[in-house]
């Protein structure tokens, strides 16, 4: 059972995490550690074929997702790299879309099966990537609504704020 007379860790740790494991006391604040962006081949291999063009695309398409939400979150929400992982699904989720929407746009959304004229199955599929990415927006705070509840870092633009 946890101790009720410890101490909670302020936002800020909680937010940007704390690398170096070092002591936490109100008012301190510890250096955020830095995003890396993620191998996308891991997620999207390089295979020959149609599947390989597929996947290239879906890498470029993560990757660019990940050079342009990173610096926003960055500064907006003071994230660290305990949100890699989030963030990477994220992109992921972006990527997916593009996929499903590209195989819909190529094929229609009903294409001729056994059984006559079917629903396209990547239909389904976006719809799934597309909740999943609504929740990781209100998670991240990348919808307007969600950022009004984040609260951003305070710096008064003039000083280091780790002087």
């Amino acid at each position: 059972m946890a101790d009720p007379t410890r101490k909670k860790p302020p936002l800020q740790v909680v937010r940007e995490g704390n690398p170096g494991k070092r002591p936490i006391s109100e008012g301190v604040r510890i250096p955020p550690a830095e995003l890396s962006e993620p191998n996308w081949t891991d997620t999207f291999a390089d295979v020959p074929g149609d599947q390989g063009a597929v996947n290239t695309r879906c890498r470029e398409v993560a990757s660019r997702e990940w050079r342009r939400v990173v610096p926003v979150l960055e500064f907006t929400a003071g994230l660290g790299s305990v949100d890699t992982a989030t963030l990477t699904d994220y992109c992921i989720c972006v990527a997916r879309i593009d996929q499903c929407e590209r195989e819909i746009s190529a094929n229609g959304i009903l294409i001729r099966g056994e059984r006559g004229w079917q629903k396209n199955g990547a239909t389904t599929i976006v719809g799934q990537y597309r909740n999943q990415l609504a929740r990781y927006i209100r998670e991240l705070g990348l919808s307007p609504s969600a950022r009004v509840s984040i609260v951003p870092p305070e710096w008064d633009g003039d000083s280091d704020i780790w002087d």
